[in-house]
């Protein structure tokens, strides 16, 4: 095998395709990447066992061939190669890479002990790149980190014909996006729980400006999702279990709402919240015309601040985590957050509002959970 390469494709497809790969993996090669040189065409791939990758790039192919080598390691050295062509060669027993004056050799692994990749399942519809990298984003916020508790690091995805919704939540706060989408199938009508990391990593590497392509198998134990856009392809198996009926949790009704500038809000929480001890909640006192901060409490330090605010309703009093609160506002992409109340011990839900008095909008909905302090 033997081909030519710009420096910059090469170095993105292989820090692409290498991305999640194991550190320590049961079985050595699938530390690898497999390199395949044919017809103009070189494809990366990594698979290991759970999520697979594929990148395919144009490049001067000189001799077809293949070769199996360690994916981090040659993604580390693309990234340190000086701005000229790459070349790379090689033979049964090792690879040569050639950048300028830099040469590297690399001990490839043997090709016969590789598994083969999973194939794609069927394409259950489309959607832009824009819009689904903005979903993501705001919904993965909410998804566990916790690996005890598998099923809510994921994101539950809902398609109902043309309405696509992501879900996630770790029992602190819950975040909902609906959004349109063209799918293979007008009449479809189906579940699956995507890992929130693979989702995330997918939806930030595939803005190429062509239209992100899903395709799902949930019938059986292989049950995966894939996804593809501008020469990248991707599939993750599934997580298993029942996700929780966590929709239930958004009320029916508020009788008391408060809407209050996103960015103001935001930079005052911030500064309040540089007292709060760890695990200390930021107190938010709601009365008509403004929203007062407060953190801190006794003998340590302690801060306040004041921003203008409507409300419509009593007043509250309320307390939040301000990591989980910042998250739900920095979520927001609208000018005003809108703060929906059924009591002040209940969760509110946070959405977005074009203007101070206007229609808020419910594409988005942020739902958290409140911390009792004493009133």
């Amino acid at each position: 095998m033997k081909f030519s390469v710009d420096r910059d494709v090469l170095t993105d497809a292989v820090t692409w395709t290498a991305r999640s790969l194991p550190n320590r993996p049961a079985v050595p090669v699938l530390a690898g990447v497999r390199l395949t040189a044919a017809e103009g065409t070189l494809t990366l791939s990594s698979f290991d066992y759970e999520v697979s990758a594929k990148c395919e790039l144009p490049a001067q192919i000189e001799q077809d061939g293949e070769a199996l080598v360690l994916g981090k390691l040659l993604a580390d050295i693309c990234k340190s190669l000086p701005n000229r062509p790459v070349t790379l060669e090689s033979d049964e027993q090792k690879v040569e890479l050639t950048c300028g004056a830099s040469r590297f050799n690399l001990l490839t692994m043997p090709l016969e002990d590789y598994p083969a990749l999973p194939q794609m399942p069927a394409l259950a519809g489309t959607i832009e790149p824009a819009v689904f990298e903005e979903a993501v984003a705001q919904v993965t916020i909410a998804a566990s980190r916790d690996d005890t508790l598998p099923l809510l690091t994921g994101v539950l995805m809902d398609i109902d014909g043309e309405k696509l919704t992501l879900m996630a939540t770790d029992r602190y706060r819950l975040a909902l996006r609906e959004m349109t989408w063209v799918p293979t199938d007008p009449e479809a009508q189906t579940t699956a729980l995507v890992r929130a990391r693979t989702l995330s990593d997918v939806a930030k590497s595939m803005t190429s400006g062509a239209d992100v392509q899903l395709s799902l198998d949930t019938t059986g134990e292989g049950s995966i999702v894939g996804f593809e856009a501008g020469g990248r392809h991707t599939t993750s198996q599934l997580v298993e279990g029942d996700y929780p009926k966590v929709r239930r949790l958004f009320p029916e009704a508020c009788p008391t709402h408060a809407v209050v500038e996103t960015a103001t809000l935001i930079e005052a929480t911030k500064r309040v919240a540089l007292v709060a001890e760890r695990n200390a909640p930021v107190r938010l006192t709601f009365t008509d015309g403004e929203l007062a901060l407060e953190a801190g409490q006794g003998e340590n330090a302690q801060a306040s601040e004041a921003v203008q605010a409507t409300l419509v309703g009593e007043d509250i009093v309320t307390a939040y985590n301000p990591p989980y609160l910042l998250d739900g506002l920095s979520a927001l992409t609208a000018p005003y957050v809108r703060f929906s109340f059924t009591h002040p011990t209940k969760p509110a839900v946070l959405t977005g509002q074009e203007t101070l008095d206007g229609e808020e909008d419910t594409s988005f909905r942020y739902l958290l959970m409140p911390i009792r302090v004493a009133v």
